[in-house]
């Protein structure tokens, strides 16, 4: 089937993933076979199509969706006739029929790691996200998340600054930045090798609906999910869950009683999670996934480890130092406003360069 068939499969009437994938367990010919096979409205769309593709409302989506693919060479319309169709995501319940695919396709390649975890990440919770997602990298693992704030995001620029690979899977059109402060991190992903995937067509806004159906992505690409920190009631949960039912491995960290956002860690464990304190707790559960992966580790030392130089004339990084300053006085000092500011201190926590401290703000060494 090629590309222009699926997506029409994709737009048909009353006709999601689920309902989809029953019917590819019947293999039909196109496009006989799925005439004979559609429920009635969907047929008649399908028939309309074939017949008279002019007159058909889907003919203009089509028209748009081949016109997206060919504006660029970064753009990709995924199948499961397409040669790096992830195949583990065959093994879903309702596996996507189409995926919007912006950057390089080669991220699917190695195997991969999910990392997830709650918006609102401890210190410690991003560092432990950091350290886990570069040597993941570093051992030939493509790391994957949901590019949303806190773990997701901290997980994909760790394994970018490691030069590795990472898949950003959207809740929202394959070309809108969400959330808005992640601008730079889509950026990032297109520029070092990474890859955006998306259920949704270009300019579709984001929906509350849309997370949860983009978990099940999440996890169903990779080989297990990595839950750094989950309150009692987190989307991370949802995310577990899922790749329990996808037989995927679930991994999780240790984490405090005292700690609202290690309490849905803790449940995991309860119900059979894999307690994890270093990445070869992973490997040794993976096997001879572990064996397959074809990157030797980097070493540690601080003379090889990536670094990722900030905007030439970083204001705030200038301005800070081992000694905390107070966020008011930033925004005095840098003539910036407080949005700004805010913003920018938070992406360059998230890149390593600076921390929050009783106080104000701190510059980490490098």
């Amino acid at each position: 089937m090629t590309v222009s068939d699926w997506l029409v499969l994709s737009l048909l009437p009353g006709m999601g993933p689920r309902r989809l994938a029953l019917l590819r367990e019947h293999q039909p010919q196109w496009p006989q076979g799925w005439l004979a096979l559609l429920p009635a409205p969907a047929r008649d769309a399908l028939r309309l199509w074939l017949e008279h593709p002019a007159r058909s409302p889907l003919q203009v989506k089509l028209d748009q969706a081949l016109a997206w693919e060919a504006a660029h060479p970064s753009h990709h319309l995924l199948t499961p006739d397409h040669g790096l169709w992830p195949e583990l995501l065959d093994e879903l319940p309702d596996p996507p029929p189409l995926l919007w695919a912006k950057g390089d396709l080669t991220a699917l390649e190695p195997p991969g790691i999910a990392i997830v975890g709650t918006r609102k990440p401890t210190r410690e919770g991003l560092g432990n996200t950091a350290r886990f997602a570069k040597e993941l990298a570093e051992r030939g693992f493509c790391v994957v998340s949901g590019m949303a704030l806190g773990v997701d995001g901290r997980a994909h620029h760790a394994a970018l600054q490691a030069e590795g690979r990472s898949i950003g899977v959207l809740g929202c059109g394959i070309d809108v930045v969400y959330p808005s402060r992640h601008a730079d991190l889509y950026r990032r992903m297109l520029d070092q090798q990474g890859l955006l995937l998306s259920e949704h067509a270009p300019k579709l806004k984001a929906n509350p609906a849309f997370f949860p159906r983009r978990n099940r992505i999440v996890t169903g690409l990779t080989l297990g999910v990595l839950v750094i920190e989950a309150a009692q009631k987190s989307g991370s949960l949802i995310s577990a869950r899922l790749a329990m039912e996808q037989n995927r491995e679930v991994f999780t960290l240790p984490g405090s009683i005292h700690n609202p956002q290690a309490r849905g860690c803790l449940d995991l464990l309860r119900q059979g999670a894999t307690l994890v304190t270093c990445v070869e707790d992973i490997l040794a559960e993976l096997g001879q996934w572990s064996l397959a992966s074809s990157a030797t580790p980097v070493s540690s030392s601080d003379d090889t480890r990536p670094v990722v130089t900030p905007v030439n004339g970083d204001a705030l990084l200038a301005l800070l130092s081992d000694s905390p300053t107070p966020l008011d006085t930033l925004i005095e000092l840098s003539g910036r406003d407080f949005p700004y500011c805010q913003q920018r201190l938070l992406e360059l926590e998230l890149d390593g360069w600076a921390a929050q401290a009783p106080g104000g703000w701190v510059r980490l060494p490098r």
